[in-house]
């Protein structure tokens, strides 16, 4: 089986698939730009706090090799976490031999934290030895080099430390990153549901676009679908059609075209063809006629004119047929609609098949009082080609049943006869014009394949339709249904 697919769809799909994964690199990038702004922010203060803890007072000065400790204590609002933060932050200062000057001592995992900022400074190069100053020469002021920043791990916590040396201390600051992970922690979380929620909104988007921009698409399988013998002079209008779809449109309404002359001139064959026909049929058949009556009974002469004259009583009703086929097919087929007692038509059509085929079993079921619009005569050439097929390709000692019921607005016709199965081919193209089926099965009967075609054409006059009943073993059952007017 052939897969189906859907464009629209794939537009959609494709749309969100493209959004996505630029949402998503978007996303990536501005998470990492995020986090990379916040920790040279972070960096940034934690130099203030070196460069703060690594200098004394101006009025102080160092005594014996203890600095004051009111100045070293880092300040949380310097790294703009808030007043009442309970950010964890760790300092530690030794000496240039390596001695203690100060040491936060108020975290839980102090021992841990400050291991790390001692293998820090261990880490950090030292600063070049400084000459000896000489009063009468200006020195420049001394620069020490630049501290170095890591992110850590410890077994509950990730922290940021920075350390640097200086000629007389060593200074190394840690601070934690829980913060700074929440807030990441939040912003990813945004994108995980945004991402999403936007890649629905693109979806849904990109269906509603497309189905916008495929309207002419439908419209030209709307009228495609329209298109039938009474529906060729149908036209898609271009004046709001998108320029992309004009040349289809064009070459769609230059086909119909090219249809809609090539079926009327066909249609016109076949009615003139009929017309001209007609006459020196008639003619013929007339000459027949008299001619048979004036000649021997009985003789070779009579058996000849009887042949011929069957033959254009037979070309006279192919005459016949076509020319209500070709008015059909126009749309031309005038009705005269009268109220056609259907239940009387019926038996009389019963009284005739009793005539016809007294060795086949007739059941009926008729009710009474069964009347619509209709054209008689034509609604009874359509019973007499369903009777008549029901006689001509019944088995032998078969039956037929008509059943008729009404509905509230249809009246059902149905006709079934004893015959073979008929296949599923020549179930598919029995109302074909001129199609007769397996030529084995009707090289027999007698026919020319028009009788079921203008059938149907009669019943879709009336707004009605006739159709092939499902199929059933052992036999062959056609429906008539007819529209009742109250």
């Amino acid at each position: 089986m052939k897969q189906l697919r859907s464009f629209r769809l794939r537009i959609a799909l494709l749309s969100a698939a493209l959004a996505g994964s630029t949402l998503v690199g978007f996303g990536a990038v501005s998470w990492f730009q995020i986090y990379n702004a916040k920790m040279s922010r972070l960096d940034a203060e934690l130099l203030n706090q070196l460069m703060r803890a690594s200098r004394p007072p101006e009025k102080e000065r160092y005594s014996e090799g203890v600095a004051p400790r009111s100045h070293l204590r880092p300040e949380p609002l310097a790294f703009g976490l808030g007043a009442n933060t309970k950010t964890p932050i760790a300092l530690l200062v030794l000496d240039a031999n390596g001695n203690t000057i100060f040491q936060s001592n108020s975290l839980p995992t102090d021992v841990e934290v400050n291991s790390l900022l001692v293998k820090r400074l261990q880490l950090t190069p030292a600063p070049p030895p400084r000459e000896r100053p000489n009063p009468s020469v200006d020195q420049p002021p001394f620069r020490p080099l630049p501290p170095q920043f890591i992110t850590a791990q410890t077994a509950k916590a990730s922290w940021r430390i920075g350390a640097t040396k200086f000629p007389n201390t060593q200074v190394a600051i840690a601070v934690s990153l829980q913060a700074v992970n929440q807030e990441m922690a939040s912003i990813r979380n945004i994108f995980l549901v945004s991402i999403p929620g936007a890649l629905l909104l693109v979806a849904v988007g990109a269906w509603l676009v497309s189905g916008s921009a495929l309207r002419p698409i439908g419209q030209l399988t709307g009228v495609i679908q329209q298109v039938t013998v009474k529906g060729l002079d149908q036209r898609i209008p271009i004046g709001t059609t998108d320029v992309e779809f004009v040349e289809l449109i064009q070459v769609f309404n230059q086909m119909l075209s090219r249809l809609e002359r090539s079926f009327t001139q066909a249609s016109r064959f076949s009615a003139d063809a009929a017309h001209e026909l007609k006459t020196p049929l008639t003619i013929l058949q007339g000459e027949l006629e008299r001619t048979l009556q004036q000649v021997d009974p009985g003789s070779e002469v009579q058996q000849r004119l009887s042949n011929l004259l069957d033959e254009v009583r037979r070309l006279s009703g192919i005459m016949r047929k076509l020319l209500l086929l070709s008015l059909a097919d126009a749309g031309q087929m005038s009705l005269y609609l009268v109220e056609v007692d259907m239940s009387q038509l019926l038996m009389e059509m019963v009284e005739d098949v009793e005539l016809l085929a007294p060795h086949l079993s007739l059941q009926t079921d008729i009710p009474a009082g069964l009347k619509v619009q209709g054209d008689r005569d034509l609604l009874m050439q359509v019973l007499q080609n369903l009777l008549s097929n029901a006689i001509k390709y019944n088995l032998a000692n078969g039956w037929i049943e008509i059943h008729a019921e009404k509905t509230q607005t249809t009246l059902q016709v149905t006709i079934a006869n004893a015959s073979k199965d008929i296949p599923v081919s020549d179930r598919d193209r029995l109302f074909d014009r001129f199609y007769r089926g397996d030529p084995a099965r009707t090289r027999k009967v007698e026919g020319i394949g028009l009788g079921l075609s203008l059938a149907r054409e009669i019943a879709r006059a009336h707004r009605g339709d006739l159709t092939l009943n499902s199929p059933s073993n052992g036999q062959t059952a056609f429906t008539l249904t007819l529209p009742i007017t109250h």
